[in-house]
């Protein structure tokens, strides 16, 4: 145990997308651009910054195209967006991003009701976006959710997602971030799930997203970091969830991920305390308290 950290790993902060796609009310523009702002201030420099989804299906998020135009990202940082399908690669395309993410499940009927779609036709989508997006010099990122498990088919075999990361990867995706979309994951099941994706694929084209429902995905990150990722995905202060996973509460949280990294010796390029300030702004652009340990704690000090 612990005897193969890195010297650095790379953390992809969700929470603009992945997070605020989850409030109940839309989250005014300028709130956004603020989150924005934190997260950068704080020295996060790859960042999920919004979904050319229809509003209709997410509507905290109908406004991509003005945030993409008015919130152009600094030099040294990458912002990325989420496209369902060709129409979304085209959005992403015209507003200006030169990094986009496809996303699926792992089980059929999570898929159905994520994208509705079956996951031969998500593919298929897929086969549309990737190679045109790669054509203009854009950078593709996958996402596989239901990795660890279903919340309506319960278990996923492991050889289905691997199949299905074989596929994207096929497609031309530089990376594929598994998802335990319900956080139904433990130590041993998460050791035996990554090893097996390892024995086929490059730790650098895998990216970890653990869910924090059961309080385990911070011991899961650091069973993928013993076995080689280096890649993780978090939400700064715990924020947001999955809208069709019932039970799915917040993203591991950006600050608790920092803190353990950052107390083993391994960089992340990221201001502790600034990342607490951005939670801070987080709760206010929310209005709403936020589960991150470290966010409500703060960091460790001696007090006289």
């Amino acid at each position: 145990m612990l005897d193969a950290l890195p010297d650095q790993v790379s953390i992809y902060e969700v929470s603009p997308r992945d997070g605020l796609q989850n409030e109940a009310l839309p989250v005014p523009l300028e709130g956004k651009k603020d989150l924005l702002s934190a997260l950068i201030r704080a020295g996060l420099t790859r960042i999920e910054l919004t979904s050319f989804v229809s509003p209709r299906w997410v509507p905290q998020l109908a406004d991509a195209e003005e945030l993409a135009r008015e919130f152009q990202a600094p030099p040294g940082v990458t912002f990325s967006a989420l496209c369902p399908n060709a129409k979304g690669f085209e959005r992403a395309h015209a507003a200006g991003l030169h990094e986009i993410a496809v996303f699926m499940s792992a089980s059929e009927t999570h898929n159905k009701k994520n994208t509705n779609k079956t996951i031969a036709e998500s593919l298929d989508t897929f086969r549309e976006v990737v190679p045109p997006a790669l054509a203009v010099q854009m950078r593709v990122r996958a996402y596989v959710s239901t990795v660890w498990g279903c919340p309506y088919e319960g278990d996923v075999d492991p050889a289905a997602s691997l199949a299905i990361t074989r596929e994207l990867l096929g497609l031309g995706c530089y990376q594929v971030s598994l998802g335990d979309t319900i956080g139904v994951g433990t130590p041993l099941v998460t050791k035996r799930l990554v090893s097996l994706f390892l024995a086929e694929v490059p730790a650098s084209q895998l990216a970890l997203h653990f869910h924090d429902t059961r309080g385990t995905a911070l011991v899961n990150a650091l069973v993928g970091l013993e076995l080689g990722i280096r890649d993780f995905d978090s939400s700064v202060a715990g924020l947001g969830g999955c809208p069709y996973a019932p039970g799915a509460a917040g993203n591991l949280a950006t600050e608790d991920l920092v803190y353990m990294l950052h107390g083993m010796g391994v960089k992340t390029g990221i201001d502790l305390d600034l990342l607490i300030e951005a939670g801070r702004v987080a709760e206010t652009v929310v209005g709403r308290r936020l589960p991150g340990k470290v966010h409500q704690a703060g960091p460790r000090t001696v007090r006289g």
